[in-house]
């Protein structure tokens, strides 16, 4: 025997909007905001929950701040203590240098015979630069022989020797380096 087919029978009746283009393009456009509403949903969620993760790090930063800030003020009495030791350091070395100089000065007054009168001495980098006032060559020689005798100094040039105008005196100009 043959199946019989079976009617369906809609009681519902239907609406000549959803048959027309503008009712299915409505359908469409409905059944589609609802799924990018609910993705929005799920990206707003996401980002809801990520807070929390973001919390967790801005606070374990925080405290990994707040525990290098107390390492660095824990070493600051060792570096201000540091810092006044270098310039205790700093003025005894400027005191040291002085010293050396003034020992070379007493080599140097040591060594000038009576006849000269020194104008100035400098000292940069071991280099002694003396001016006088002579009133002949021989007090010159004497001070030039005084100084290569000494052993503080060596490498002894006489750089410029000149006559006075106004008077009979001689300016020179000596040059050494200390040991």
């Amino acid at each position: 025997m043959p199946k019989k087919r079976q009617r369906q029978i809609n009681l519902l009746p239907i609406d000549e909007f959803e048959g027309s283009t503008l009712g299915r393009v409505l359908k469409w456009a409905l059944s589609s905001f609802r799924i990018l509403v609910i993705v929005t949903e799920m990206i707003v969620m996401g980002a809801f929950l990520s807070r929390f993760w973001l919390d967790s790090k801005n606070s374990d930063l925080n405290d990994e701040i707040q525990y290098t800030k107390s390492q660095i003020l824990a070493y600051k009495d060792v570096e201000d203590e540091l810092d006044r030791t270098q310039k205790k350091l700093s003025a005894l070395k400027s005191i040291y240098s002085k010293n050396k100089m003034s020992s070379f000065l007493n080599q140097i007054t040591i060594s000038v015979p009576q006849e000269i009168v020194l104008t100035s001495i400098s000292d940069t980098d071991s280099q002694i630069q003396i001016k006088g006032i002579s009133p002949s060559e021989l007090p010159i020689l004497s001070f030039l022989s005084n100084l290569k005798a000494n052993t503080k100094f060596m490498d002894i040039r006489v750089e410029q020797i000149s006559k006075i105008s106004e008077s009979n005196n001689l300016s020179f100009f000596v040059s050494a380096k200390s040991n």
